[in-house]
């Protein structure tokens, strides 16, 4: 029987991503490898539960929605975590699963929506991106930024640009780094470079704070 260790289920509104403002479980899986400089989950780099695919897809189900995110840390550091996925696609389930551009995305179920975060210089990770997850993408899948300064925002620009990431995902996603820089300085930008990009705003932090479990 498959396990995972487990930092927190819950239930809140999908604060970023295509399907930003739909109610969302959230499946948060324990541990990463990264140390992103701007993290904003430390709590979910040791402890957890562990806890059978059984047992989470149960917990998922107490709750009336058609939308599951698989989150981190960095889920796919768990080598269970491609059968949770694939189980809550059998399940019904619109899948997403945010991950950096660290892990390998080969052989992830194919209904699921891959968010996959390219990390900026900004970041301190950059060096870990691997790029040949970029040509294993599908329409679904998403390409996410986090912006730090000027200096990330015209790497990530020139990443769009020299992958075609618009052509290849269905969404390009640029996200001010939180207290980093303002989201309405990033937006300035791109409206000014006429990027084809989606600016997130992290909903869930405008509406509760940046805490756990929301």
């Amino acid at each position: 029987m498959t396990t995972l260790r487990i930092t927190e289920i819950f239930h809140s509104l999908q604060g970023e991503a295509r399907t930003v403002g739909l109610p969302t479980a959230f499946v948060r899986l324990t541990g990463c490898p990264l140390r992103c400089q701007y993290c904003d989950t430390e709590y979910a780099f040791h402890g957890g539960e562990q806890q059978s695919i059984d047992d989470i897809l149960a917990r998922v189900a107490e709750r009336r929605t058609g939308h599951v995110t698989v989150t981190g840390g960095e889920p796919l550091a768990q080598p269970g975590c491609r059968e949770l996925c694939q189980r809550l696609s059998d399940a019904g389930y619109q899948v997403s699963l945010e991950t950096s551009g660290a892990m390998d995305i080969a052989d992830i179920d194919e209904r699921v929506s891959i968010v996959l975060d390219l990390k900026t210089p900004g970041s301190k990770e950059a060096g870990r991106n691997l790029y040949e997850n970029i040509d294993l993408l599908k329409q679904i899948d998403q390409v996410k930024f986090v912006i730090c300064d000027r200096q990330d925002y015209e790497w990530a620009r020139f990443k769009v640009e020299e992958y075609r990431l618009p052509e290849r995902v269905s969404d390009v996603l640029f996200s001010a780094s939180y207290e980093q820089l303002s989201s309405t300085e990033l937006a300035k930008w791109i409206l000014e470079d006429e990027l084809a990009v989606r600016l997130q705003v992290q909903l869930h932090k405008i509406l509760w704070g940046d805490r756990q479990g929301v």
